[in-house]
C-alpha cells in the first residue's frame, strides 16, 4: 500500500470516529489497560504524547498487545522521536507546531502525519509539501470554531484536527463544521482517572463521547439511543406504534423492543 493511500485510509478511520483521545502516560504501565478500556468503550484509537518519559514504552506496549489499534504519537519535536515512535508501532504522527524537519522525514518515509497550525504561515508550509489535514492548536486559545470558519475560506481544501480545549460541551460546535476531520481530547482519558488506576471511568467517558457523536451507542445488552427530549421522542414512537416502557437512561434497542431511558 503506498504512503498516500495509507494515508487516506487513516483520515477516513479518524473522520469516522470523530475524537482521538490525547493521553499523557505517568508510566508505561499504564498503557496496557488503557488500551483495553479504550477498546472496552468502543473508540480502537489513541494518540499517546511525549509529554512524559513512559511516552515511547507505552506506544511499544500498547501497539504489540493491540495490533488493530489506531496508535499514534503526539507531541513529536524531533525526527529522533519521529523514528522512535515508528519503530515502537505508532502509525501516525503529531505535532503541536510545523517543524519542517520532522514534516519532510515523515513525508520522505510515507509515515502520516498531522503537523501543528496555528495561522496561515504555517497552513501555506503544509500545502507545499502536499499535506492537506493539519492539526488546529490550540484551538479554543486561537478563536476555535470561529477561526477555522475563516482559515477555510481561502484554504477550502484543507482539513483540521482541532486540538486544545476541545470537551464534551463544545465538540458538537467542531464536528459540525464539514472541514473538520475529528477533534483532540484530553477529556476521554482524563489524568486523574488515569493516576488513580480508575479504568472504568474512562470507558464510561468514552461510551458519554461516542453516545454523544452517534446518537447511540452499541452496548453488551442491545444497542442505547439517545433521547434529547424524552416526552417527544415517546410521542413520537407512540404515533408510529412503537411500544415503549419508561426506564432510565437513554433508548435501548433489542431487536424489535424499543425501551425509552430518560
Amino acid at each position: 500500500m503506498s504512503g498516500a493511500q495509507r494515508k487516506a485510509d487513516l483520515d477516513r478511520s479518524l473522520a469516522e470516529y470523530g475524537v482521538v483521545p490525547v493521553i499523557v502516560l505517568s508510566d508505561p504501565a499504564q498503557a496496557e489497560p488503557l488500551g483495553e478500556a479504550l477498546l472496552a468503550g468502543g473508540l480502537p484509537v489513541a494518540e499517546i504524547t511525549f509529554r512524559s518519559d513512559a511516552a515511547l514504552e507505552g506506544i511499544r506496549t500498547m501497539a504489540r498487545t493491540y495490533p488493530d489499534m489506531l496508535l499514534g504519537a503526539g507531541t513529536v519535536l524531533s525526527v529522533d522521536q519521529a523514528k522512535a515512535a515508528a519503530d515502537a508501532g505508532a502509525r501516525f504522527i503529531v505535532t503541536p507546531g510545523f517543524n519542517a524537519a520532522v514534516v519532510d522525514h515523515c513525508v520522505d518515509e510515507g509515515l502520516p502525519i498531522y503537523p501543528g497550525i496555528s495561522g496561515t504561515g504555517e497552513i501555506e508550509l503544509a500545502i507545499s509539501r502536499g499535506i492537506d489535514v493539519v492539526k488546529f492548536f490550540p484551538a479554543e486559545a486561537l478563536g476555535g470554531v470561529a477561526m477555522l470558519k475563516a482559515l477555510s475560506g481561502p484554504y477550502k481544501d484543507l482539513r483540521f484536527m482541532p486540538t486544545g480545549g476541545v470537551s464534551l460541551g463544545n465538540l458538537h460546535d467542531y464536528l459540525s463544521l464539514p472541514q473538520v476531520v475529528a477533534c483532540g481530547g484530553s477529556w476521554l482519558v482524563a489524568r486523574d482517572a488515569l493516576a488513580a488506576g480508575d479504568y472504568a471511568k474512562i470507558v464510561s467517558t468514552v461510551r458519554a463521547t461516542l453516545r454523544e457523536i452517534y446518537g447511540c451507542l452499541v452496548t453488551d445488552t442491545g444497542v442505547e439511543m439517545r433521547a434529547r427530549y424524552r416526552g417527544r421522542t415517546e410521542a413520537y414512537l407512540r404515533r408510529m406504534g412503537v411500544e415503549t416502557t419508561a426506564s432510565d437512561a437513554g433508548i435501548s434497542i433489542s431487536g424489535r423492543n424499543l425501551v425509552l431511558r430518560g
